[in-house]
């Protein structure tokens, strides 16, 4: 499972680039009971979503041409750097080379061989989020992908990651990602990795990460997502042994899950 005990390839932080910030700040308000704090003059309107006085995501207008609103995932680095010279290597590109973030730290974005994009932090003065596995805070992080194995050998190259491929019953391929190095008990599972089936690609799915955020209650929260404007892709579902999930696009279009249960037990 996630913890802030940060190492090298699990996920530090995560932010949603959003075209109307007011609007986003909004609505996360309204699901999560998430306050907003600007990074201040010179963040370009960045700014960090809070929960209890710690950090558990952040939030900032799109910059890139062509970005549409999306949760992007942060996976530790201890070299922005070397880490993008293994993105090339493998095959993905740097969209956003290695740059530093006042004396918060330093950070670069990638996009995958299939067209997730995703990032890195390299810690500063800021180590990452305050908190995860918590109502209201980040507890996985899931990638649809059109070609997982592909997916599974780039992020092993960059990150090496460890997988647990899982009997689906026939379903889609599906692998429990894993921090480097622990092996693949339950306490080191921090995402998951899904290839797209035909269905969902015919109906305009693509390569992406995105989040999934603990709630008390699954069905709860997700009716205060929708009456303010989520549009539902997973209404709430039970998964034996791991809790119940529903998955939505925000207003603006960014995809995000809800969970009640512990994703790690997958």
């Amino acid at each position: 499972m996630l913890t802030t005990d940060f190492v090298p390839g699990t996920p530090n932080w995560i932010d949603l680039g959003a075209a109307d910030t007011d609007a986003a700040v909004a609505f996360y308000a309204a699901v999560f009971g998430w306050t907003f704090q600007s990074a201040g003059p010179d963040a370009g309107g960045y700014g960090f979503f809070q929960r209890d006085g710690g950090t558990v995501a952040a939030l900032g207008p799109l910059t890139e041409e062509g970005a549409s609103p999306s949760w992007t995932p942060y996976f530790h680095t201890r070299d922005a750097d070397a880490t993008a010279e293994a993105v090339r290597r493998a095959g993905g590109s740097v969209r956003v080379p290695p740059m530093e973030v006042f004396t918060a730290g330093r950070m670069a974005a990638f996009t995958d061989p299939m067209g997730a994009e995703f990032a890195v932090w390299q810690p500063g003065d800021t180590k990452g989020v305050d908190t995860v596995m918590e109502p209201a805070a980040l507890c996985w992080t899931e990638l649809y992908t059109t070609d997982a194995a592909a997916a599974k050998d780039f992020y092993r190259s960059v990150f090496s990651w460890e997988y647990q491929d899982m009997d689906t019953g026939g379903g889609p391929a599906y692998a429990v990602v894993h921090a480097p190095g622990g092996g693949t008990g339950e306490e080191t599972g921090q995402g998951g990795i899904l290839e797209l089936p035909e269905e969902n690609l015919a109906a305009g799915s693509g390569p992406e990460w995105h989040p999934y955020f603990g709630v008390l209650d699954c069905d709860a929260s997700f009716a205060t997502a929708t009456d303010h404007g989520a549009t539902v892709l997973i209404p709430p579902s039970d998964i034996p042994g791991v809790g119940r999930l529903a998955m939505l696009k925000d207003p603006a279009g960014a995809v995000f899950a809800l969970i009640t249960g512990d994703p790690s037990r997958t």
